[in-house]
């Protein structure tokens, strides 16, 4: 209630030039308030849920909640500790790149309050996988289970983009419960051509290839796939037919979209901003790809819900649709991070119910 009726007016209102500011300053805060030991028990006290009813185990990963932190808010890792401590069931770094890039030109970030939703062209803006994983190792083990989203540099022809999804895999891998192969975000020139068949069956057999020999006589580490809102039901089978053949772990369903369904008012006038929209109007697109992976694969592939998440309503309906997992991202920026608890609390209130 604070951070709707006082934080997020407050905020909006100094960022309303450049909303990309508030996410720095929030990001800054947290890697500033992570390395206190008093916050993070403060934090820990105030949104974190302890109970074991909440617990899921998903590709051998045990997950205290099933309430993710989303690619693409935390791309280099520094606010892991505090984040860890704010309720999350676990946290995705990411997305990074081999090398380091600064990303798309300014502006990039577009808000719709109205509308609850952002549009973004950051372009994969990062310090490259070998600083994320310095920093992942002073951290490890975290408090909660940590994922990194993997994605190509945009110099790198696409021909040669299992290179630099291998080699970053190599660097981070010491420091990661799962990966996540990001093949889908709109703001890559030719990025997503790489879930296409062929491409991407290449890929895939590159990354599991590297998986198994950093494994050594381990288990490889599980790999996930995120796939975009756009494709067709049949893109989507065809995609899944390759995630099969290479023993793909699971799917996140979905990136941001294309697409410019659910602009309110005013807000039109933003549709021509390139980049991807993600909130609200994502909410039935991310669900019915989720509930299309669901029965497409009976149930057997897991599935991570993301998407347009911006109420506790919001995900248990994903989950119902057959996500074993959620993630949030723009639901925090309009609700807060009270919005993790309320989903957590929103769980336990239906077991009890049963």
């Amino acid at each position: 209630m604070i951070y709707r009726r006082l934080v997020r007016p407050l905020l909006f209102s100094l960022t309303r030039n450049d909303p990309e500011k508030a996410h720095e300053l929030t990001v800054g805060l947290l890697r500033l308030l992570g390395g206190s030991a008093a916050f993070r028990a403060f934090a820990d006290a105030a949104f974190a849920m302890h109970d074991t009813r909440l617990q899921r185990e998903v590709c051998g990963i045990r997950f205290p909640n099933p309430v993710g932190l989303a690619g693409g808010f935390d791309k280099d890792g520094v606010a892991v500790p505090a984040l860890a401590a704010l309720g999350f069931g676990f946290i995705e770094a990411g997305t990074v790149t081999l090398r380091p890039q600064p990303g798309n030109p300014r502006p990039r970030v577009f808000r719709l309050p109205r509308s609850r939703a952002i549009i973004n062209r950051m372009g994969f803006n990062n310090g490259g996988a070998e600083a994320l994983a310095e920093r992942l190792a002073g951290i490890w083990p975290p408090a909660v289970p940590v994922g990194v989203s993997l994605g190509k540099n945009k110099s790198t022809a696409e021909e040669r983009a299992a290179d630099d999804y291998c080699q970053a895999l190599r660097l981070v891998h010491p420091h990661l419960d799962y990966f996540a192969v990001n093949v889908s975000s709109p703001n890559t020139p030719g990025l997503r051509n790489l879930q296409g068949r062929d491409v991407l069956d290449s890929l895939l057999a590159a990354l599991q290839q590297t998986a198994a020999e950093l494994a050594g006589e381990g288990t490889p580490k599980p790999l996930w796939v995120k796939i975009a809102p756009d494709l067709s039901h049949k893109q989507v089978a065809e995609l899944l037919e390759v995630c099969a053949g290479r023993q793909v772990s699971g799917v996140i369903a979905t990136n941001t979209t294309l697409a410019r369904d659910g602009i309110r008012g005013a807000e039109r006038i933003l549709a021509d901003e390139a980049g991807g929209l993600s909130g609200r109007p994502l909410s039935g697109r991310s669900r019915d790809m989720v509930a299309f992976i669901h029965k497409e694969t009976g149930g057997s592939l897991p599935v991570i819900g993301v998407g347009g998440i911006m109420s506790a309503d919001d995900a248990l309906r994903m989950l119902d649709a057959g996500a074993s997992l959620v993630q949030v991202y723009t639901g925090l920026i309009y609700r807060g991070i009270g919005l993790v608890k309320e989903i957590n609390r929103a769980l336990l209130q239906r077991q009890a119910a049963v």
